[in-house]
């Protein structure tokens, strides 16, 4: 068993270049054996890209879209006026952008994807268990995104078609051509991930501004049906500022911080491929709270003069967009939909997952091969049933996911930033018997400190509709505040058996 923190690196394994970006050096073999294959092999320093407009786009891309429009209009839904609803999922994309640029830092230096990076803590085969927890939520996320889309097509089908396709004979309390549509929606998703990241990357570009004048239109679509601006302002808070509202924003909070928390982890799945730190931390900055901010702002602006002009708060873009009469409108605004649900689950829901599950096995299960797999549990997973309540979805799935993967982002962050001052030995991250071998391939402190972290975010969370009551019920006054919790405990749990084990040496030479 060797010293897992760094001591020195050899000079022949990899070449550092004067902008700080590291790949393995020319005239060393590039790694090899059971841990490695082709899409897990770090990205070479000539395909690191992406500039800072492409993070920014992708961003964009991602945070517009269906799910996102409904985190704000599903506080709207539960209570909050539009200031409360914009003022949570501003400060949660604050907070998360934090986690978010420490993790992607490893990208653009090392050209790794988030399962090897992950390998630095958790161990070559550790890796496996934050993977797959992360490939799991993706494979959910997945199943939601496409039931949206399956939604979009199914609605803009009836409008063109008539009531033969909307009205059509029942299945499991969906009609026939509603899980047809889901069907048709999946194999698209399939087409293009099948593409490669380029093809994702280009897809992204065009896709962010037309989603951005989609939701404009829609708001000056319902602003209009309204009577102006005024009654989509004047919706008044069912909760106000006392004490019903803070019981709400803590887990809303939480909520809308889970809701990119799979991102904080993986988000080294797209920096990888980025041309230097300056681009992925812009573009980062730029693109994700600002965009989901704005976003926000259009979705309550929408979801207020819905509760204005139809008596109750339609919290489905898709729902309220199939209420207008006027054809050439509803087709705009569902294929908005559309391709704003292509835009995020693709690139958010689909490459990360695919890694993760080539990792399991990276000589026998590839990067497409990984994507199919998450597109075939995002249906198992019954995602109909997440998607049918603002609360369950806002509270109860995202609450859980965050506080789970919470967990994982604070092992990562105390590992790289505080115990190897952000240096890692590309060779041996591919490599058995290496620094990152540990105990067999696992590294039990990490794995501790997840599940302790992990049990303390979330054992005292109320599952319903998922079960009925909270595992622990001596937990639940920490339930709220779940992603914290676990990426809190979990960080000083890691340093402490790190350094109390003689794992935790601080690597201070230079690198090579």
């Amino acid at each position: 068993m060797t010293d897992t923190a760094p001591t020195a690196i050899p000079p022949s394994s990899q070449l550092t270049l004067p902008d700080g970006r590291v790949e393995i050096s020319p005239d060393a073999p590039a790694p090899s054996g059971p841990y490695a294959n082709e899409d897990l092999l770090p990205v070479p320093v000539e395909k690191r890209t992406w500039n800072t407009y492409n993070f920014s786009a992708l961003w964009v891309g991602m945070a517009h879209n269906t799910a996102s429009w409904t985190l704000a209009s599903g506080l709207i839904a539960v209570g909050m006026d539009w200031k409360q609803a914009v003022l949570t999922i501003a400060l949660a994309n604050v907070i998360v952008l934090i986690p978010m640029l420490l993790t992607g830092h490893a990208g653009p230096k090392y050209g790794i994807p988030f399962p090897v990076f992950a390998r630095a803590s958790f161990g070559i085969r550790g890796a496996n268990l934050p993977a797959v927890v992360r490939a799991l939520v993706a494979c959910g996320w997945f199943g939601i995104q496409t039931w949206i889309g399956g939604e979009a097509i199914y609605f803009l089908a009836g409008k063109l078609i008539g009531n033969g396709w909307s009205d059509a004979g029942k299945i499991g309390g969906y009609a026939w051509t509603m899980w047809l549509s889901f069907a048709i929606f999946w194999a698209i998703q399939v087409a293009i991930i099948y593409r490669g990241m380029e093809t994702i990357r280009r897809f992204e570009n065009w896709a962010a501004p037309f989603v951005l004048v989609g939701a404009g239109v829609m708001l000056w679509w319902m602003a209009d049906k309204a009577g102006g601006f005024g009654p989509l302002l004047d919706q008044p808070s069912k909760l106000g500022y006392g004490a019903d509202f803070w019981k709400i924003f803590a887990p809303a909070l939480m909520g809308m911080i889970g809701f990119w928390s799979t991102l904080s982890l993986n988000i080294p799945d797209f920096t990888r491929y980025g041309k230097s730190q300056k681009a992925q931390t812009w573009g980062q900055a730029l693109g994700l709270p600002t965009t989901m901010t704005l976003f926000a702002f259009l979705s309550v602006m929408v979801t207020s003069g819905s509760q204005a002009v139809y008596g109750e708060a339609i919290w489905d873009p898709v729902q309220l967009a199939a209420k207008t009469d006027n054809v050439f409108g509803l087709l705009f605004a569902l294929v908005t939909v559309l391709v704003a649900t292509l835009s995020v689950n693709v690139a958010a829901n689909l490459v990360s997952p695919a890694f993760d599950f080539s990792n399991i096995a990276p000589r026998k299960i590839s990067f497409r091969a990984g994507a199919l797999a998450t597109c075939v549990l995002g249906v198992l997973i019954f995602p109909w049933k997440l998607y049918s309540d603002p609360q369950g979805y806002i509270f109860t799935w995202l609450g859980l996911v965050g506080g789970l993967l919470g967990t994982v982002a604070g092992i990562l962050i105390a590992d790289y930033w505080i115990l190897r001052r952000g240096k890692l030995d590309l060779a041996d991250l591919y490599k058995a018997g290496g620094r990152y071998w540990y105990e067999n391939g696992w590294n039990w402190r990490a794995v501790v400190a997840f599940l302790v972290g992990g049990v303390l975010a979330i054992g005292g969370a109320n599952f319903a509709p998922l079960i009925d009551g909270r595992p622990i019920p001596a937990l639940s006054s920490l339930a709220n505040y779940g992603w914290a919790v676990g990426l809190g405990t979990s960080m000083v749990l890691y340093l402490v058996l790190m350094v109390a084990t003689g794992k935790g040496k601080v690597e201070v030479k230079a690198q090579t």
